[in-house]
């Protein structure tokens, strides 16, 4: 068993021990990065059952969201950039920033960019970047307490909210920083890390910024709660308005209804997929993609889930409860992939791009022309 005890090491072996472990670590850095970006390259996380490299990261290979959001983005800068590899093992240029340079760099400017930030700090890396890309300064943050009559306050920076944030009331909401100021990274190869803290069990903090036709319509659905809540207390109304969207777009996405009607669908129709199939199969399926890799593990993905074909429906499948699954976006291109090959569906996204393209042409010339133009198609037919 290792011990982690070191008391007994004179001072020039821990001196000496501790260099060559960093420089250990430097080059190990640069190989998890190369891996990372072969893994990209090969999309291996498809098959290993996980929607994206982000959630790779975080589901098999255990990292934090911050080291996977700064690998993942200095994997997919260095497969443009080789040299960063270079940079990472030997120390000239640190993970983090390469994360912050990977965003700004190009053809043109790699070389420079990349030999201006040389055994620079984070902090000195942001002034090069400032200096190079400045941004528009930051607005003056604003919140509304809710109660009646209650005085504006200053909020912390967007830094400060992301940290060890002070409780804040129920109903505070915080109007901040433009999205080109977001604490948020951008995002990498899967979702986008809110700005939302956590408070205590079950209390959250958010911040964002809304515009004014949202500020209106928060106004609207509190006057038309009326007194179903407390003046003011906008955590209710945006509560009530997501408990209404939500039951909306279960509607519209898998025909969720407490009285749903008889089905009527033409067994001639096999690509249609009947409202009762969609309810079965959603419930099923818990809303989740249904993906799962050889290993056991199914994908835990369940934004943008989509009704997929078991049986491609071009070989004859049916749109019946055993015939349709949930798959989401990554997992229905990788199973049409498999199924037709990568180039067939590389030509097929294609011509759906060319027709998407013909069509918003043909809609600004007039209704008659955007009748006549194509239409996209996704996934396996």
């Amino acid at each position: 068993m290792r011990t982690y005890s070191l008391r007994h090491l004179a001072d020039s072996t821990l001196r000496h021990a501790l260099r060559q472990l960093v420089v250990s670590d430097l080059d190990t850095t640069a190989l998890i990065v190369a891996h990372i970006a072969e893994f990209i390259a090969r999309t291996l996380y498809l098959e290993d059952g996980y929607a994206s490299m982000y959630d790779y990261c975080l589901g098999e290979l255990r990292m934090s969201e911050d080291v996977a959001c700064r690998r993942i983005r200095a994997a997919r800068a260095a497969r443009r950039f080789p040299q960063i590899f270079d940079a990472l093992a030997d120390g000239r240029i640190h993970l983090t920033g390469i994360s912050l340079l990977a965003p700004h760099l190009t053809e043109e400017n790699a070389q420079a960019l990349l030999a201006a930030c040389v055994h620079k700090t984070k902090r000195e890396i942001q002034l090069v970047l400032a200096a190079r890309f400045p941004q528009p300064d930051l607005p003056t943050f604003i919140a509304s307490l809710g109660a009646a009559g209650a005085a504006p306050v200053t909020l912390p920076s967007p830094q400060v909210v992301l940290g060890q944030t002070p409780a804040m009331p129920d109903t505070v909401v915080e109007v901040g920083t433009s999205p080109a100021h977001s604490s948020a990274p951008a995002r990498i190869d899967g979702p986008v890390i809110p700005v939302v803290t956590p408070l205590a069990p079950g209390r959250f903090g958010w911040q964002l910024t809304v515009d004014q036709e949202t500020q209106d319509l928060m106004g609207d659905v509190e006057d038309l709660l009326g007194p179903d809540v407390r003046p003011g207390d906008m955590a209710a109304v945006l509560k009530f308005a997501l408990r209404a969207a939500k039951e909306k777009l279960l509607q519209r996405k898998c025909a969720q209804t407490e009285q749903p009607r008889r089905g009527r669908h033409s067994k001639a129709d096999r690509r249609h997929i009947p409202a009762n199939v969609r309810r079965v199969v959603w419930k099923r399926d818990g809303g989740q993609c249904a993906f799962v890799s050889d290993t056991g593990h199914r994908c835990e993905e369940r934004k943008d889930v989509q009704f997929d074909h078991i049986d491609p429906y071009a070989q004859g499948g049916e749109a019946t409860v055993g015939g349709i699954r949930l798959l989401c976006r990554a997992h229905n291109q990788y199973e049409a992939e498999r199924t037709f090959g990568a180039e067939f569906m590389r030509h097929k996204r294609e011509a759906a791009r060319v027709r998407a393209s013909d069509a918003s042409e043909a809609g600004a010339r007039g209704p008659s022309s955007a009748e006549s133009a194509g239409s996209p198609t996704g996934g396996r037919e």
